[in-house]
């Protein structure tokens, strides 16, 4: 063969091959380019490859996230709060003694200060009186209707319009790998399972997340479940790799959170061997959603801020490293 023909079929293949590959879509088209975006991409290269040295079998491929402030808006309060406050008002006639009991006054006076100072306690309480007292089911029929008519006030958007378009793509690449995704939430784990499938794509029984206590009796000679008014398990903080642990029942190799109460989660992660992957969304824009770090009542973000260096946590700046942040309005 005449060594011009042999240079034309070489370069018609190597420009067939640089085609192919330009023509292959971004599985993250809302990150911009950048050191954030390419080292999840080359994790995920990585640890899916089946000639790397740093290969993994699917059925070690899990990777968690948390919830609020990962995965969907968190500011001025976690959406279950907005709804626990919502349910107060809307028991409030059953409960004339409220007016006069904190937090519930707090609550029915618009006092947010105080709602404040009542702390994890206050917070507690609220929970215990709103989502108790009736069937799992009965409990997320109310999430279910609240969730489908709530509006955030200041982007008048539905809580379930306002999770993060990067975060989405980011669960649907992971799972087009062969990665098996989880929610590890510090919020009620029933609360988070009413929407978690339809929003994520994530089915209930991957969600871990804190729990109230639940008691088996029969009602009306049928077999049902009722909620008690009194917490079981604080999935938060060194909650998380508990959790984990007894709903998962494996170590993940990728855990993604937003704050100091998922220091834990992504220690326990990223502190196992082969191949892992931390990941923190910190929250820089304000003028697209919130700037909040270290002074936050909700989803501080301190101590893994500072310690994620040295643990080798992709901190994720979310004014410079996402194109959007919401999905498009409908």
């Amino acid at each position: 063969m005449p060594k011009m023909i042999r240079r034309l079929i070489a370069l018609a293949a190597i420009l067939f091959v640089s085609t192919a590959s330009a023509q292959e879509p971004d599985p993250l088209p809302s990150w911009n380019d950048g050191a954030s975006k390419q080292a999840i991409v080359d994790f995920v290269t990585k640890v899916t490859e089946p000639e790397s040295a740093d290969y993994v079998p699917i059925k070690d491929r899990v990777a968690t996230f948390d919830n609020d402030g990962t995965l969907w808006l968190e500011q001025p309060m976690y959406t279950q709060l907005a709804f626990a406050l919502d349910r107060v008002k809307q028991l409030a006639p059953e409960h004339p003694e409220w007016k006069d009991t904190q937090p519930f006054k707090a609550v029915l006076e618009g006092d947010m200060k105080a709602l404040a100072a009542s702390g994890e306690k206050g917070i507690a309480q609220l929970v215990a009186a709103t989502h108790a007292g009736m069937s799992p089911a009965e409990f997320q029929q109310i999430v279910g209707d609240w969730l489908a008519t709530a509006k955030d006030k200041r982007f008048e958007r539905g809580y379930t319009k306002l999770v993060y378009q990067p975060m989405l793509e980011l669960l649907a690449y992971l799972r087009d790998k062969g990665f098996t995704t989880y929610i590890v939430s510090g919020g009620g784990i029933e609360f988070v399972r009413n929407f978690s499938e339809p929003v994520y794509g994530i089915p209930p029984a991957q969600v871990v997340g804190s729990s109230i206590k639940t008691k088996y009796e029969i009602v009306d000679g049928k077999p049902t479940l009722i909620r008690l008014p009194e917490v079981d398990f604080i999935d938060d903080k060194d909650g998380k790799p508990v959790g984990i642990n007894q709903h998962i029942g494996q170590r993940p190799i990728a855990a993604f959170g937003n704050s100091d109460g998922d220091y834990q989660m992504l220690d326990w992660t990223t502190a196992g061997e082969g191949a892992r992957l931390g990941l923190i969304v910190h929250h820089t824009d304000a003028e697209r959603e919130y700037a909040y770090d270290r002074e936050s009542t909700f989803g501080r973000l301190d101590k893994a801020l500072d310690d994620a260096p040295a643990k080798g946590w992709i901190v994720v700046d979310m004014k410079n490293d996402w194109k959007d942040v919401f999905p498009p309005e409908n």
